[in-house]
């Protein structure tokens, strides 16, 4: 089997800049890890966390899957929760989605995509819940970009509903639950306005974020169609400002 020796090469150049820039980074990493960030993303090859937060290696604790699912079975999710919570005494945990995401896409397709579907049916449930919302948009980009918000959002939900989170919140941990999508066609960040930062938090805040979806859906229908994510979330802040 051929050696990947390109990444190797680059590996090792990576290293040298680093040593370059910095002779004790990697000294100092091997000691210690003291994240103040939790992220969960998606495995979207597209959506590398470190870069797009502009932070090194050590600086945020990072858990990937398939559309950014916090699914209650999932130990391997669960046990890094745990762990940046209790041990590591992450202060933000951010479940991070994308517009123009594969597998919420995929979720809501007829077609069959084999053993993929039972993980997507998580999805599939956030689009049956939240389908009359949705109804505003046809089977467009406009629909998926709504889609991908609505998933993080309950998936946000879903961080604030684990044991793990309400254990530590109940100790007077702080720890605060944060809704972001990430946009493939510009880098940036939209902020869908869910902040938990204790139990008492929770439901408002689902409330506030699902609100903002509503606007969104009052903006769509009263404006002309063609309305990108970021120009929508751009007109309903004006709205509140």
């Amino acid at each position: 089997m051929k050696r990947l020796t390109e990444l190797l090469e680059s590996n090792r150049k990576w290293a040298e800049k680093i040593n370059q820039e910095d002779p004790l980074f990697f000294e100092t990493l091997a000691q210690q890890q003291a994240p103040e960030y939790l992220w969960i993303g998606c495995s979207d090859s597209r959506v590398p966390a470190n870069e797009i937060v502009d932070m090194m290696p050590g600086e945020l604790f990072v858990h990937r899957n398939v559309s950014n699912l916090v699914v209650h079975t999932d130990m391997n999710c669960l046990s890094v929760i745990q762990y940046a919570v209790e041990v590591l005494k992450v202060k933000h945990i951010m479940v991070v989605g994308h517009y123009g995401c594969g597998g919420v896409k995929a979720a809501i397709e007829s077609t069959p995509h084999g053993l993929i579907d039972n993980w997507l049916r998580h999805i599939r449930n956030v689009y049956n819940k939240h389908r009359t919302l949705l109804s505003a948009w046809d089977h467009s980009h406009q629909q998926l970009d709504r889609l991908c918000e609505l998933n993080v959002i309950e998936q946000a939900y879903n961080v604030c509903e684990t044991t793990i989170v309400q254990q530590a919140w109940a100790n007077g941990q702080e720890v605060a639950v944060h809704g972001w999508v990430y946009g493939l066609n510009d880098g940036l960040m939209n902020d869908l306005e869910f902040n938990a930062c204790s139990l008492n938090d929770v439901d408002n805040e689902y409330q506030v974020a699902i609100n903002k979806i509503e606007k969104l859906r009052e903006l769509a229908v009263a404006s002309e169609k063609g309305h990108n994510a970021r120009s929508l979330w751009d007109k309903m802040r004006k709205l509140f400002n």
